[in-house]
């Protein structure tokens, strides 16, 4: 049984917390096993929660006997991190536990010295203060998380979840994950980071929204699909279709056909033994090379070393 001990900080964010606890203790394997054990650990009996308080039956000793730590927000991030949280959460990282923060709670893992020279990402609003008190970390305000293998840390609010679906996509491949997801009502993968919740226009209520035109373009990405073909599809100019895209996507069309392209070729390397030429031209790349540079932009590694990574994790399924 994989132990994930979640974090129940002073003043914790409510929401920060329940994410964590709601995602993994819902985790279900094919065979109706739960793999996951959820403990909440408190740096105290009785935690702040805000609006409630949390009653916990697990301490900072536990952390270090977890395979998983979450550390979620809380409501003021500048305070500073007590001593023997510090040392708990170091001692739990030296012990090879994985460690990973929602929100604000990157400033934690930062004052245990676990990001100096990573990347790393917490919420746009406090990302500037994270930048300046720990000028060693690379933060990232773009992305709704970052994965560094045993350090791991995430946007805010609802990017943890994007975070906590990932490690169960991690350790037990797309499918367990994808119910997962479901059960949260929550698409398994989101494109983009946190640029796209700069405050767009919202679509018109006169048949302007490109939802029709984006579910076309995910049941054709296999073919071409030049800029002209997919604006004549949507009866508009190019001109027109790009800043509209835009404004409703946050990114282009081809960004937007490129990684539907790489998601169907992760799906794919996952659950099939097609080399990775066949999947190329399954996804609709115009060749092989090509695959491979978008596959590594979009998911950061080769196709090669995803499916060697996920067909070792889909053999616990």
């Amino acid at each position: 049984m994989h132990v994930v001990a979640v974090l129940a900080l002073e003043r914790v964010s409510p929401f920060d917390l329940a994410i964590p606890c709601e995602v993994f203790a819902r985790v279900r394997l094919p065979d109706g096993r739960a793999p996951y054990e959820v403990r909440v650990c408190g740096v105290a009996k009785t935690v702040d929660a805000g609006a409630f308080e949390v009653r916990t039956a697990w301490g900072l000793r536990d952390l270090a006997r977890a395979d998983t730590v979450i550390v979620p927000g809380v409501a003021d991030p500048a305070l500073p991190v007590a001593r023997t949280l510090v040392t708990a959460i170091r001692t739990a990282a030296r012990n090879g536990v994985r460690i990973a923060s929602i929100c604000s709670g990157a400033f934690v893992l930062a004052a245990a010295g676990l990001l100096d020279g990573l990347r790393a990402t917490t919420h746009w609003l406090a990302a500037a203060e994270l930048a300046r008190r720990y000028p060693s970390i690379d933060v990232d305000v773009n992305v709704l998380y970052v994965d560094n293998g045993q350090i791991l840390t995430s946007a805010g609010a609802a990017a943890g979840l994007d975070l906590c679906l990932h490690l169960v996509r991690r350790d037990h491949g797309a499918s367990v994950a994808a119910d997962a997801a479901r059960l949260a009502v929550m698409p398994l993968e989101r494109d983009g980071g946190q640029a796209q919740f700069i405050v767009h226009e919202p679509p018109a209520g006169d048949g302007a929204s490109l939802e029709p035109l984006l579910r076309w373009l995910d049941e054709n990405q296999h073919e071409k699909l030049s800029l002209e073909r997919i604006a004549r599809r949507a009866a508009m100019s190019a001109r027109s279709l790009s800043r509209r895209f835009r404004e409703q996507t946050g990114t282009t069309p081809a960004q937007w056909i490129f990684k539907l392209r790489v998601r169907r070729g992760q799906h794919l390397l996952e659950t099939s033994a097609l080399s990775v030429e066949r999947i190329a031209a399954e996804v609709g790349f115009g060749s092989t090379a090509t695959f491979r540079d978008r596959f590594h932009q979009v998911v950061g590694t080769s196709p090669q070393a995803y499916r060697r990574a996920f067909r070792c994790s889909a053999s616990t399924r």
